[in-house]
């Protein structure tokens, strides 16, 4: 299971809209099985299902695809109906120029163009008048304009750099999984860049396929890393394929493991931590799941014994794995 879980953080900024509005979390969170409890610990995190399960809530309860973050509302359907003009295009740079036009007929907040210099495509957005003190809408456009733009065709575009107009925040540490990419914060402007050479590349989709794209929304954001090309993310890979020790890793990937370590040490990060990250995603998306016993899942990850799954967890996630069998309650 290689699927990232996603930081109770982004719960927390998905319901402010709603709760802005005068809406209770507990609406929302409910029928996507996530508990209450869960939002006060900052380490807590849900699955890609339940996650969608709870935006896709917010989509139909407030018919807003902005989530009650942008000045006016974006009515649910916009985004399909724009992927549906997009993906008859020709090239990406035509897919993503209709697409912009598109949205700029309702006039929408965040302001968001296209436009190439030196070499680079950037895409960026202007969020003022925009009351997103989280940045959750900004990022989730990013994200999801540059999904779709791989998806239109059918190749992974890796991102030069990702400057990000606001000041570092305290869960700058998630940036690096959602966006595989440098990042400046402070900068002038919120912007992707990418080698232009990828809107000259034709959309190799259609309507059929774009029905399953939008299907998995917006699991897609924050969950699944399709960039998969530095080292954590290979590492990743392997271990979640069955394979175990940092020398079998190392030699799976054709370098040696002091090798290895130097570089998972320049992305920030190391083999212990790669590892208990993936260990902390498979036992929350188990737990949620159901079907065995935490005794089950304990030894089917790997640990001697009950007891030491129980304080790893702790130390992951803030709670006890009995809290998210439970729904959080």
């Amino acid at each position: 299971m290689l699927t990232r879980t996603i930081a109770i953080h982004y719960v927390r900024a998905a319901l402010r809209g709603a709760v802005r509005r005068g809406h209770c979390a507990g609406e929302f969170l409910g029928p996507a099985g996530i508990g209450e409890a869960l939002l006060a610990d900052e380490r807590a995190r849900v699955t890609p299902a339940q996650y969608t399960k709870l935006v896709q809530t917010l989509w139909e309860v407030l018919d807003d695809e902005f989530m009650g973050l942008g000045p006016q509302p974006s009515k649910r359907g916009t985004f399909p109906t724009m992927c549906l003009l997009a993906v008859h295009c020709a090239s990406l740079d035509e897919a993503l120029r209709r697409g912009l036009a598109f949205y700029a007929l309702f006039d929408v907040r965040p302001v968001m163009a296209l436009g190439e210099r030196d070499g680079a495509a950037a895409f960026t957005l202007d969020a003022a008048g925009v009351d997103d003190p989280d940045r959750f809408l900004v990022e989730s456009l990013l994200v999801l304009w540059h999904r779709f733009s791989s998806w239109l065709i059918g190749r992974r575009i890796p991102l030069r750099g990702v400057d990000l107009a606001y000041p570092e925040p305290p869960h700058a540490a998630e940036y690096h999984l959602i966006f595989g990419a440098p990042l400046r914060f402070g900068a002038p402007t919120t912007t992707l860049r990418f080698d232009t050479r990828f809107l000259r590349m034709p959309v190799v989709q259609d309507e059929a396929a774009l029905k399953r794209f939008l299907r998995g929304s917006p699991a897609e954001l924050l969950s699944r890393r399709d960039y998969g090309a530095d080292t954590s993310s290979q590492v990743r890979r392997i271990l979640g394929g069955g394979v175990v020790g940092l020398d079998n890793v190392a030699a799976r990937l054709g370098v040696s493991a002091p090798t290895l370590r130097r570089k998972l040490a320049a992305e920030g990060t190391s083999f212990r931590e790669v590892r208990e990250q993936l260990l902390r995603d498979q036992a929350v998306a188990g737990l949620v799941r159901g079907g065995e016993s935490v005794e089950e899942l304990a030894l089917r990850l790997g640990f001697s014994e009950a007891s030491a799954f129980h304080r790893a967890f702790k130390r992951w996630t803030g709670s006890s794995p009995g809290t998210y069998r439970a729904g959080g309650g």
